[in-house]
């Protein structure tokens, strides 16, 4: 008796092969709608940068103006140079009352101390 063919539902491996192919195709879609969603997440993450890089750029370019810009403090007093004057004459005092320095000799360092 020849072989006759069945018309209707597939076989089994029939049915294995249509779910193959459908499982592939599903599966290289899903594969390339994801990449490309990844790859515009990533663009969109580095105009951000970008816009934030840019930002701060002209935030620290309107900074260094500005520092530029500033007036510097007033110069202190001849003073505040790092000698104390009461001080100095103090210890002047201390050293002519102790006999250390003459009269002469302390009148000359006054001078000198407050020139």
């Amino acid at each position: 008796m020849p072989m006759m063919r069945r018309v209707g539902r597939p076989g089994l491996l029939g049915l294995a092969a249509r779910t193959a192919v459908v499982a592939g195709t599903a599966s290289a879609v899903g594969g390339a709608m994801s990449g490309r969603r990844d790859r515009k997440a990533q663009a969109e993450y580095e105009q951000q940068q970008y816009q934030a890089a840019q930002q701060q750029a002209q935030i620290d370019a309107a900074a260094a103006q500005a520092a530029a810009q500033a007036t510097p403090p007033p110069a202190a007093p001849a003073a505040a140079s790092g000698v104390d004057i009461v001080a100095e004459l103090q210890k002047l005092a201390a050293l002519k009352d102790s006999g250390a320095l003459t009269d002469a000799e302390f009148q000359a360092a006054k001078a000198r101390l407050l020139a």
